[in-house]
Order: C-alpha cells, then sequence, then structure tokens
C-alpha cells in the first residue's frame, strides 16, 4: 500500500472539511428573509464587465458556478436572471454532496427552475464532460486547489467565444494573522486529525488567543469568526490556502491566456485615491496600472482578497461610450436617490474599501443626476431633464464624464445593454 503524498493527503482532508461543515453555513428557510448579494456574479455586473453592455438580454446565459459551496453566487444569480426573465440556465458544480445539498434546499425554497446542481471536483474537471458556458464563476476556490493554474486553464476550455469569469482569490496582506494561526494549528492539531477533533483544539486555541496575536487586530474577518463551525474551521483550519498578491493574481492570469477586465472596486487599485499629497499624485499618475496597482494594495494593508472579472487575453469587449447619449446608465444596486443620500455637504462620498472608508470627491450636481438614473431612460433623456432645470449641455457632459467615470470605477453606476 503506497503513502499519499502529501499534496494528495491534503486535498483528502479538505474534502472531508467541506463535508463535515459546508462552507458558508447557510440556513435554506432564511431565503424567505433575503437574498445575499456581491461580487463577482452579479448579473448587472456580468453585463457589463464581461460582455460590455453589448450582449442581448433576450439571449440565453449559460452560467456555471464552478465550486458552488453552499451556494451564495449561484443563488443570487439564477433568482437575478429569474427576476428579470433572462433566459438560460445555472449550473452548480462542487464535489461536496452536503455543500450541494445545502445549495438545492435554498433554490428550492425559493423555486428556482434555471438552477442544475452536478457533484464533481475541479481537479477532475475532462471527466465530468460539462459543455460550454458564457460564465464561469470560481469565487473562493483556486487558492485551495494541488494546481490552480491548471484548474483555470481547464475552465478556460470550457468558456464560449466572448464569454467570461469572475474570480475571487485570498490576498496576503489582508489576511496578517491567519496564516500564524494555521501554521499553530497544525501543529498542534495537524490536518490527519478527523474534522471534528481539529474543531475542537480550534476553538480552545480561541478561547485563550494571547492579546498580541495578530487575527486580534485584524478586523476583516468577522463573517469567518462569527460564522459558525463552517466559518471558523475554513479561516483557521483549512489545510491548504494560499493568497496571492495582485502581481501573483495577474501573472495567474497572464499563465493561463486570460486578463482582468476589471479588479473589483476599479478604485480600489489606484492609490491616488488615498494619497492627496500632489507631489505622490504626481508619481502615481505616471505609472501603469498593474503597479498602481501593486503600491495600492501595499498602502492600503487590508485587502483581504482579489475578485475580478476575467476574459481571454485581447478579447475584452468595450462597453459603449458612457457620453453617447443612447447609452443607458444602470445602478448597480442602490438606488440613485439613496445613493445621492450620502453625500456629505462637502460634496465627498464616504465609501469603504473593506475596512478603509476613503472621501471620494463627486461633482455638486450628483444629488441631483443619481435620482434620474432609473435604468430606462438614456444618457440623451438625463441630459435634457438637466436642462429643464438650466444645465446647458455642454455643462451636463462636463459633469456626466465626470460622475460616470468616478462611480464606475466605485462598481455603483454601470450601463446596460439597449437591445
Amino acid at each position: 500500500m503506497t503513502t499519499p503524498s502529501p499534496a494528495d493527503a491534503r486535498d483528502t482532508e479538505l474534502a472531508a472539511q467541506y463535508e463535515a461543515y459546508p462552507y458558508p453555513e447557510r440556513d435554506p428557510r432564511d431565503e424567505s428573509k433575503r437574498l445575499l448579494i456581491g461580487s463577482p456574479s452579479h448579473l448587472r455586473e456580468i453585463d457589463y464587465w464581461v460582455f460590455g453592455a453589448r450582449r442581448p438580454r433576450n439571449q440565453p446565459l449559460r452560467a456555471l458556478v464552478a465550486g458552488c459551496g453552499t451556494g451564495d453566487g449561484a443563488i443570487m444569480l439564477a433568482t437575478q436572471m429569474a427576476r428579470v426573465n433572462r433566459p438560460g440556465e445555472v449550473v452548480c458544480l462542487d464535489r461536496s454532496s452536503q455543500a450541494l445539498s445545502i445549495a438545492k434546499a435554498r433554490a428550492e425554497a425559493r423555486d428556482l427552475p434555471n438552477i442544475r446542481f452536478v457533484q464533481g471536483s475541479l481537479i477532475d474537471l475532462e471527466t465530468l464532460n460539462l459543455e460550454l458556458f458564457d460564465y464561469i464563476d470560481c469565487c473562493g476556490v483556486l487558492h485551495h486547489l494541488p494546481d490552480p493554474a491548471a484548474t483555470l486553464k481547464g475552465l478556460e476550455q470550457l468558456l464560449t467565444p466572448g464569454g467570461g469569469m469572475g474570480l475571487m482569490v485570498y490576498a496576503p496582506y489582508g489576511r496578517t494573522g491567519v496564516y500564524m494561526m494555521q501554521e499553530a494549528l497544525e501543529h498542534l492539531t495537524p490536518f490527519s486529525e478527523p474534522p471534528t477533533s481539529r474543531l475542537d483544539i480550534a476553538k480552545r486555541v480561541m478561547r485563550h488567543l494571547p492579546a498580541t496575536a495578530w487575527l486580534h487586530q485584524n478586523g476583516n474577518f468577522g463573517d469567518h469568526l462569527n460564522g459558525g463551525n463552517a466559518g471558523l474551521y475554513d479561516l483557521i483550519l483549512n489545510p491548504r490556502d494560499r493568497a496571492y498578491t495582485i502581481a501573483d493574481f495577474l501573472d495567474l492570469l497572464e499563465s493561463t491566456g486570460l486578463e482582468s477586465s476589471c479588479l473589483m472596486e476599479p478604485a480600489r487599485y489606484d492609490p491616488a485615491l488615498f494619497l492627496p499629497d500632489p507631489k505622490l499624485r504626481q508619481r502615481v499618475e505616471h505609472m501603469n496600472w498593474r503597479d498602481k496597482a501593486i503600491v495600492a494594495e501595499a498602502l492600503t494593508g487590508n485587502m483581504a482578497t482579489h475578485v475580478a472579472y476575467v476574459v481571454r487575453k485581447d478579447e475584452r469587449i468595450v462597453p459603449p461610450n458612457a457620453d453617447d447619449t443612447a447609452a443607458i446608465p444602470i445602478m448597480r444596486e442602490i438606488p440613485g436617490i439613496e445613493l445621492a443620500k450620502q453625500i456629505l455637504p462637502n460634496c465627498t462620498l464616504p465609501f469603504s474599501f473593506g475596512t478603509l472608508v476613503v472621501p471620494v470627491p463627486l461633482p455638486t450636481a450628483a444629488r441631483s443626476i443619481l435620482p434620474l438614473i432609473d435604468g430606462e431612460r438614456t444618457v440623451g433623456d438625463l441630459a435634457a431633464s438637466m436642462a429643464e432645470r438650466g444645465m446647458s449641455e455642454n455643462k451636463f457632459f462636463t459633469v456626466w464624464k465626470e460622475l460616470f467615470s468616478t462611480l464606475e470605477s466605485l462598481n455603483r453606476v454601470l450601463l446596460r445593454s439597449a437591445i
């Protein structure tokens, strides 16, 4: 009898973890109370950041959620598609039978006929006989796999021409304290022990965690630390958990023939936003976007994940020009009238990038324009409405260009397809 390699042993423990503690911990009865919203895989984001607001809304969307867990992303996307009568199907793939059973119960609670479940491993994609997909979600999965690049390349081969993906990987600086805990616990309770035993030891450690432990100082993990057994296990006991700096992540994409169409939110990766000193901003202005992102991650120190929409290299679909009078602005989630209420008297919008709150300057007229955005009015309609209030066309388009550019970079205002 051969001894499993360390990589195989870790993968065996990972599979056991998600059977014992499906993640995230969800109760299907909660589906009647709320829909969890996030990125990636928000339908309006997919339409904009992947398809450039040019894909007809009556064209069926075939999506794969690769490593769906208990179903957050899949339930969100399938529900959004059902609400706007978007034809298509969401296929949920996961190797954990327990996680899939929870996701299925959540779909049943919402009566979602546009969602299908497949049990299988991303490590063995070629054996699953999956068809092609317009969109693939792989959120919080790649960093747990033996060979992330090979799996990502396998997923890329399942994309239709012009398709894209939504990805999330862990980032190191915002996870300060996590890997220290994982190292300590691997010695105290090796990953070869049963998940129930490991969890017991982890809980005991957490009850007596020294005040100096870096995990105490990190405010990024309320969802894990308050997320029951599954949340705690996934945070500090996961047997394979690597993090990617933004440079590492971009290199991973490059190695698999992909490129980012959007790092979420784009403004988060521009250090000029939180470096008001003119001399510093001048230096930032002359940097390429990759170097800007590297500086932003290193300076803020709180990025715990990188979320991106990606497409095949050199295949990005450019959205319509926001100055086009026929373009249709749409609020990503918060209604324009509600976002306008968040603007302070000094015309700044306090915006939270995780635990970092940054005052984002907006044009004075933002409070008047935002409530007009309803997903039906065109940019030309907005200009006409503002003309009735005394704003010239030239003035409107000057203001609109600044307003849209800023709120697009915050993923708050996008464009939708006109067809």
